[in-house]
Formats: C-alpha cells, sequence, structure tokens
C-alpha cells in the first residue's frame, strides 16, 4: 500500500523547506506547537517560548529538565520562597556569624534581620522580601502576598542588587525570579517588561528578547517594549536591530507618553534613559 509523503512548508523563521512540527536547521515551529516546557502555545517561526524562553523545538526530557521549577507549581508559593529565605539566612549566619537557632527549622518571621537586608548586619546577602514590615519591624507574610506583590519584591531587590553591583546575588534572586514570572497564568506589559529586565542584569539575553517580542507583538509602540528591545539588541551585539528600535522609540514617545500609562510612570527613568541613549548620534 502507497503512502502519503509528508506535506512541505517553509521554515518562517529561517525559510528552509521542512515538514513535521519543527524546522530541522533552527528549530521554530512549523505549526501551532507547544512549548514542551511550560505547554504556552507557540507562534509559528518563533525561536523560544515567549512564556519561559525555552528554545523551541527543545527535546521534552531536556524541556523538563529546564522548566523543573515550574513543576513546582503543585506546591503552595510560600513553601518554595520560605526555602529561598532560609538559604539567605544561612548565608548570613556564615558571613556576619548569625544567632543560632535560625536554620533550616525557622519559621519567616524568626529569620535574622541582617538575612532580611534590616538592622546590623545588614550587608548580609539580601532576602528579596525585606522591608515593607509591620511597626513592630517584623517582615511581611508570605500568605498576605499575591504572586505579583512578590514579582515586585523580588524585581525592585534584583535592580538595587545590580547597582551596587553584587552579581552573585542577582544571579540567585534573578533565576528564583524568573521562575515566579514562568509560573504566574499571564503576564501584562508591565510584569513583561520586569521579567526581560531581570533577565537583563542577570545576562540572560534570550529571555530578555522574547519578553520585549511579546510586548510588541500585543502592543507595537508601546515604550517598555521598545526599551526592552534596545537593551536586548545591545546585549546581542546588533547595531542595525539597535538603531531601528530607536528610531520607533522617539517616534513613539509623544503618543504614548501622553497616554501615562501606569507602567510609564512606574519606569519612568528607565524610559527617560532610554530616549536620551536613543537622540545621542
Amino acid at each position: 500500500m502507497s503512502q502519503t509523503a509528508p506535506s512541505t512548508v517553509r521554515c518562517p523563521a529561517c525559510g528552509t523547506p521542512g515538514s513535521g512540527r519543527f524546522c530541522s536547521t533552527c528549530g521554530a515551529p512549523l505549526d501551532a506547537s507547544a512549548c514542551a516546557g511550560c505547554s504556552a502555545p507557540l507562534t509559528p517561526g518563533a525561536k523560544f517560548c515567549h512564556r519561559c524562553a525555552l528554545a523551541a523545538g527543545a527535546v521534552l526530557a531536556a524541556a523538563r529538565r529546564a522548566a523543573a521549577p515550574s513543576a513546582a507549581n503543585v506546591l503552595p508559593w510560600g513553601v518554595a520562597f520560605v526555602a529561598l529565605l532560609a538559604v539567605a539566612a544561612m548565608a548570613a549566619g556564615r558571613n556576619f556569624g548569625a544567632a543560632r537557632g535560625s536554620g533550616l527549622d525557622a519559621p519567616l518571621n524568626a529569620l535574622p534581620q541582617a538575612a532580611l537586608g534590616e538592622g546590623p548586619g545588614a550587608g548580609a546577602p539580601a532576602a528579596p522580601f525585606a522591608g515593607g514590615g509591620d511597626a513592630a519591624g517584623r517582615p511581611p507574610s508570605l500568605e498576605n502576598m499575591s504572586p505579583r506583590d512578590i514579582a515586585d519584591r523580588l524585581f525592585d531587590r534584583i535592580m538595587r542588587l545590580s547597582s551596587e553591583g553584587k552579581a552573585d546575588s542577582v544571579g540567585f534572586f534573578a533565576e528564583m525570579a524568573l521562575q515566579n514570572y514562568a509560573q504566574m497564568p499571564s503576564l501584562d506589559a508591565d510584569l513583561r517588561y520586569d521579567m526581560g529586565r531581570v533577565a537583563e542584569v542577570a545576562g540572560r539575553e534570550e529571555v530578555a528578547r522574547a519578553q520585549a517580542d511579546s510586548i510588541l507583538r500585543a502592543q507595537p509602540n508601546h515604550l517598555l517594549g521598545l526599551v526592552l528591545a534596545t537593551k536586548a539588541a545591545t546585549m546581542r551585539g546588533d547595531a542595525a536591530a539597535l538603531a531601528g528600535f530607536n528610531r520607533r522609540l522617539v517616534a513613539a514617545a509623544p503618543a504614548e507618553r501622553a497616554k501615562n500609562l501606569d507602567e510609564y510612570q512606574r519606569h519612568a527613568t528607565d524610559i527617560e534613559t532610554a530616549l536620551s541613549q536613543a537622540a545621542t548620534p
């Protein structure tokens, strides 16, 4: 019995003729496939997942290893982050002689102040949820924090650590933050920009680029998408792409800024800096 030959299509990403679900040359999806890591739908031609940045066409076993943290969805949010705080407490104890009784079994409110970036010894590796406690100085309870609250606190801490040049701490907390973003059911432009900025300071250009692409696919003139795209282009040394995004940023700025979006106000400094750099010959 004769068999029908599989239909051949041209890869939207690299133009190579192929068949099946993924391009044999660049790995981009040839149809509306799902990411092997987080199951998000992949746009035909995309080289990376817009949600978790896993390479399209990754072998399932490898994808599961790369996306293993997302399997923690079945656990309460607090468990992962209490563990994170415990690790920070241990580091603070090693480097600054923290008091006894602050090990892995310590409850959240019993963690030493040094581990939370407060009080004596605050120069220790900082936990992400420092600040914002009650009048007695106790840190905020994870039970009362939404995933977005956790994401915002991680973002603010990572940006501060980056400005202080603490690369090791940035790398540690950035991985936790990226896992946090990947586990959230949906990301708006503000969260995507934050995720991209965290990826940028952690040296993950592919993640920053994927988030910029996702913002601009939905809103082609969104200032944060354009700012993030310029940062990703700079990271990969793509001068032509950088010049193009700078032109789009300058052209879009007047109308977009008039919208006075909340995310534009929150990231006003980043926008001003990017516009200044775009206007510099």
